[in-house]
């Protein structure tokens, strides 16, 4: 089990990062192996990213997933074949224990960053707890949210930003929230992909603007912010789900090379 010292151990910001979705086992393990590769190589600590379900899909035909099972234990197998932490989310407070057998970092989504049942749960593994900021709450309102984990007995948590939403089909980054978070004393994530998203559209199909990702990401780590989650694929057309503000795969090293030039000026 890990810490949050591990997010530490290079004076670098983390990165978490993977496909949205498990979609299968070669697929998963391709991306984890070629990110393990990219971060290894830039000093970058890395936790690999995927969701075991999709349970907020647009549309009732929309994917969401090979299996929970099926898709916790590829999770758990690119951890164990590549040496790196995984992290998912989950959606129900009954599933907190389930998935915490086989990742060491559980997501809890945006849409439930309020609900105390769920956080008590997390918190109750032991796994470490990231909490993504509701597009709806303020940068200040996710200290109760964390304080819900913290006084169920669990102080490893972490906080991510992924904009706010801005009128019905748009969602806004606001940097002030990146330092006015840290005030808690937790690390805070960036979610660079999903606050490109353009939700709610006519087709009931996400839309995203992709063009943006190295914009949001370079202003985040010009901010100071602890770590960047970016969500990836070989080929972001033929995902099955957030394709449209996916980050191309092979294009990852070369956006990570200028952020690590931004880190270094800051310090």
């Amino acid at each position: 089990m890990i810490s949050l010292d591990y997010f530490k151990a290079q004076n670098n910001f983390f990165l978490m990062a993977g496909p949205c979705v498990i979609e299968g086992e070669d697929m998963a393990m391709q991306i984890a192996e070629r990110i393990t590769q990219i971060t290894q190589k830039l000093n970058i600590p890395f936790v690999f990213k995927g969701s075991y379900r999709k349970a907020n899909r647009s549309r009732l035909d929309s994917f969401t997933g090979i299996g929970d099972e099926k898709a916790l234990k590829i999770l758990r197998k690119a951890g164990e074949t590549f040496g790196i932490p995984t992290v998912t989310d989950i959606h129900e407070s009954a599933e907190a224990e389930m998935a915490a057998e086989y990742v060491d970092v559980l997501q809890i989504p945006a849409f439930l960053s309020r609900q105390t049942d769920i956080l008590v749960a997390t918190a109750k593994t032991g796994r470490i707890v990231n909490i993504k900021k509701g597009q709806f709450l303020s940068p200040q309102a996710m200290q109760f949210a964390a304080q819900k984990v913290v006084d169920a007995g669990n102080t490893n948590v972490m906080l991510t930003d992924r904009g706010t939403s801005f009128g019905y089909t748009d969602l806004i980054v606001d940097y002030r929230g990146i330092p006015q978070m840290q005030e808690f004393g937790f690390p805070v994530v960036m979610d660079v992909t999903h606050s490109l998203q353009q939700p709610n559209q006519t087709s009931g199909v996400t839309g995203g603007l992709p063009s943006l990702i190295e914009t949001i990401a370079k202003a985040a780590v010009a901010v100071g912010v602890d770590g960047l989650f970016i969500e990836t694929h070989p080929n972001p057309c033929q995902a099955k789900s957030d394709g449209a503000n996916m980050l191309q795969l092979d294009l990852l090293e070369g956006l990570l090379e200028k952020l690590i030039r931004i880190r270094e000026a800051i310090l």
